[in-house]
């Protein structure tokens, strides 16, 4: 993959910030004009290097299951295991990591049912070794 732009990088970062900037935000906040502005985004958005748009929020969703299960992989098999995971509707965000694991996947389901059943699909996954999880019970703030 190409590096980015200076220009693909101001609107990542812009969008980082606030990715419900409006187009002209957008532009402003990076320093382009509009129309380079769109032209990128879709290029960015095409080429799967922005692959969503979200939104946090300082609130957790009621009735939301959230955890961080830390996945150990056979051998060469991750890129094949990062496609399978990611395929998954539940799983948010997969990280490679060092250590003892090799992946570590953040996991959204509306309830204990759908997440004993997304854990049992990630074990399924060839080139799947091992795993552990950890329910997220309440975020913490300082």
């Amino acid at each position: 993959m190409t590096p980015l732009s200076a220009s693909d990088q101001a609107l990542i970062a812009a969008l980082r910030m606030n990715a419900r900037m409006s187009i002209t935000e957008l532009a402003q906040v990076a320093g382009l004009s509009r129309t380079t502005t769109r032209t990128r985004l879709d290029a960015l958005v095409a080429e799967g290097r922005i692959r969503r748009f979200t939104i946090e929020t300082d609130v957790d969703v009621e009735g939301e299951v959230k955890a961080i299960t830390l996945v150990e992989l056979q051998g060469k098999m991750s890129r094949t295991v990062i496609r399978t995971l990611t395929r998954i509707p539940e799983v948010s965000t997969v990280y490679a990591t060092n250590g003892s694991w090799d992946l570590v996947v953040e996991i959204k389901t509306d309830s204990l049912v759908n997440f004993d059943r997304v854990l049992r699909e990630i074990r399924e996954v060839p080139g799947v070794l091992n795993s552990e999880s950890c329910l997220l019970l309440a975020h913490v703030t300082s």
